[in-house]
């Protein structure tokens, strides 16, 4: 597997970990450990964001750097292949 699809598979993987302790957060806000489990997945999932979106394109506005070049549109589309 290439880095660029190993990369977005992780975010992937992080993303869902991170989202199912939302879930569950809402659900027990008291739940501190569960609240460590959130911050630490969280800080990987953006810190891999950050690493994708410099080698290649940003995965959401937050993280495009418009200072340098405008690098959005460098995305595969669905169409393409690519995001399967």
């Amino acid at each position: 597997m290439r880095e660029r699809e190993q990369l977005l598979r992780d975010i992937g993987m992080a993303g869902f970990v991170v989202t199912e302790l939302v879930l569950y957060l809402d659900t027990h806000p008291d739940d501190r450990r569960a609240m460590e489990y959130f911050n630490h997945y969280n800080r990987i999932k953006m810190q891999m964001e950050r690493e994708f979106s410099q080698k290649y394109f940003p995965l959401n506005t937050g993280l495009a750097d418009c200072s340098k070049e405008w690098r959005w549109g460098m995305a595969p589309l669905p169409w393409e292949g690519e995001c399967a």
